[in-house]
């Protein structure tokens, strides 16, 4: 698929380091929930510098929605991001990514590694099937939570939460470890979607192996 121009159509907050950016959707473009594509800026200096970003809009809606978390002590795209405004436009390259939904299971997520799960869970709430799929998402603090409402209204008690810098009555403590994994997903005879920032993708993938998950159950991102 060639590079495609679109213009934003809004930029709102989603938490305090969250932001979310909807655009034109080129005719004819698609992708399958839980893929990303590159975005570049297109404006001097910026054209050529990528970085991927997943969907997390419906491939049948009209536009498309990305939700990045963004890092303003950096020098690179996401803190350009937070410059721009409405009618600015950004670049589309090829759509790509290995996850997509299979059958129910549990959803691992770290941070902004929700954000392909996003799309998916988007789509089967639209179908009515949502089903037995369970979300197990890591944060730091309760103010990291991408979402937290809608997942909880698509989820309701199979969305369950963990925080790592914040200890309340209200949010489990820690970080995910065998013991987190076999209080809350003791079947573990279905798929497992990991996706999360890479000391933590490292560390949930050997404790999935320790306790003896089929790695072809296991859904994540090619590397």
């Amino acid at each position: 698929m060639e590079r495609r121009i679109v213009k934003i159509k809004s930029i709102t907050n989603v938490t305090h380091d969250v932001i979310r950016i909807v655009t034109e959707k080129p005719e004819g473009y698609n992708f399958i929930p839980g893929q990303a594509t590159e975005l570049s800026i297109n404006k001097s200096g910026w054209q050529d510098k990528r970085r991927p970003f997943t969907f997390t809009s419906l491939p049948e809606n009209d536009y498309l929605e990305f939700i990045i978390k963004t890092y303003s002590g950096h020098k690179g795209v996401t803190n350009e991001l937070l410059t721009l405004k409405k009618h600015d436009e950004l670049v589309l390259h090829p759509v790509f990514g290995a996850i997509s939904y299979k059958e129910e299971g549990v959803f691992i997520a770290g941070g902004a590694g929700i954000t392909p799960f996003i799309s998916i869970f988007r789509s089967l709430e639209s179908k009515g099937k949502i089903g037995a799929n369970v979300l197990l998402f890591a944060n730091k603090t309760h103010m990291d939570i991408i979402l937290e409402n809608d997942l909880r209204t698509w989820l309701g008690s199979a969305f369950v939460n963990i925080l790592s810098e914040e200890k309340t009555t209200e949010y489990n403590y820690g970080v995910i470890n065998e013991n987190f994994l076999n209080a809350n997903c003791p079947d573990l005879n279905h798929h497992f979607y990991v996706c999360g920032p890479p000391h933590m993708m490292d560390s949930v993938l050997k404790q999935l192996a320790h306790l003896g998950v089929d790695e072809n159950s296991i859904v994540k991102e090619a590397l």
